[in-house]
């Protein structure tokens, strides 16, 4: 597999965002963040979304101006953004320097943000701030797409919401990435497109049976993918969708009940500073003893430890990095796609 150096990828994405009327600031901060999804090994939400983005850039739903952007300064640590369909990666982005200020002041700042575009990999946001000792926190709902069925449903009521945190430690630190959801949008359409089956049941037919088909999805009248904790214990992962449903569309004031449609978000973004709670020194004390318990808790199988959230992506990081990202065939050709409609059309052939 060919690999592609970061800064390179960078360079061409900021390029193809540009030219399609993204300012610059916008332009290289949402290709900074692209590529941090890919340097993390999150393909589905790094450089392949570069496509949908210019294309929704092309058709107007999307926006590359950041004097769109709208803020409500609510108290000292509260805001709210209105987007204005900016691009997502340099919403957030915005709101989490925003977070950060406050914190540092007051030891908490928290963003609500409405009418975001898509957002890219919520794990991408997280090292430079943890790397600060900071506890960031990002939580999104898509208010226009419908995916997830409430746990004893059938019906598609809501996405996936992710939950993204870092936990900053001396030793390793904690970054979680997960969703509210078996599996994500993106994990079924790679199936499908690949011609693959899921590697569980994560799919609930419309008939309320479980599938790893990917084509059950979306055969008339639509599947739906079940919540996180399958069909045993999904209650819990239907609660956890529906306090994500809450902090970012109801605590914005926009969402499924305003019919909004095209691709987009709505997101809380917080920042929490441990030195205005217990001390920076005795945050970094427990999660050091936590982390160092959970590595010598024994192992099930001695060819595979105890692996941490965030663990595996850091050191894919620091490989990618110095060798290059070795990007998916399905990536590469979405790439291409967007370079071809480009000026770099004819100066770029990606192998």
């Amino acid at each position: 597999m060919t690999r592609y150096p970061a800064d390179q990828l960078n360079r061409w994405l900021v390029t193809l965002f540009e030219e399609n009327g993204a300012a610059r600031d916008v332009a290289e901060t949402t290709a900074r963040l692209l590529v941090e999804g890919d340097l993390l090994g999150h393909h589905t939400h790094g450089v392949k979304l570069a496509n949908g983005y210019l294309n929704d850039l092309k058709a107007g739903h999307a926006c590359g101006d950041p004097q769109r952007l709208v803020i409500d300064q609510g108290s000292p640590v509260a805001a709210l953004f209105d987007g204005n369909y900016l691009l997502g990666p340099y919403l957030v982005q915005r709101a989490l320097d925003h977070c950060r200020e406050a914190a540092k002041v007051y030891g908490i700042g928290i963003v609500s943000l409405k009418r975001s575009h898509h957002i890219a990999c919520l794990a991408s946001y997280l090292a430079p701030l943890v790397e600060e000792n900071l506890v960031p926190i990002i939580m999104t709902s898509d208010p226009a797409v419908a995916s997830v069925a409430p746990f004893g449903g059938t019906e598609r009521v809501y996405t996936p919401n992710p939950l993204a945190i870092g936990i900053p430690g001396r030793e390793q630190p904690i970054l979680i990435d997960v969703s509210m959801s078996t599996i994500t949008n993106g994990s079924v359409n790679k199936a499908r497109a690949a011609g693959e089956k899921l590697d569980h049941h994560a799919i609930l037919t419309a008939q309320g049976t479980v599938s790893d088909d990917p084509e059950d999805f979306f055969a008339p009248p639509g599947g739906s993918i079940l919540p996180l904790g399958g069909m045993e214990f999904g209650h819990k992962g239907f609660a956890l969708g529906l306090m994500v449903e809450a902090l970012t569309s109801a605590l914005s004031g926009f969402g499924r009940k305003d019919g909004p449609t095209g691709w987009g978000a709505s997101v809380m973004v917080m920042v929490i500073d441990p030195a205005r709670f217990g001390g920076t020194e005795a945050f970094l004390d427990e999660t050091d003893h936590l982390v160092r318990s959970c590595l010598v808790a024994g192992q099930i199988d001695p060819q595979q430890p105890v692996r941490l959230p965030g663990q595996s992506g850091l050191r894919r990081r620091a490989d990618y990095l110095r060798d290059g990202i070795p990007l998916p065939g399905d990536v590469v050709a979405e790439l291409q796609k967007a370079i071809n409609d480009s000026s770099l059309q004819g100066s770029v052939e990606l192998g």
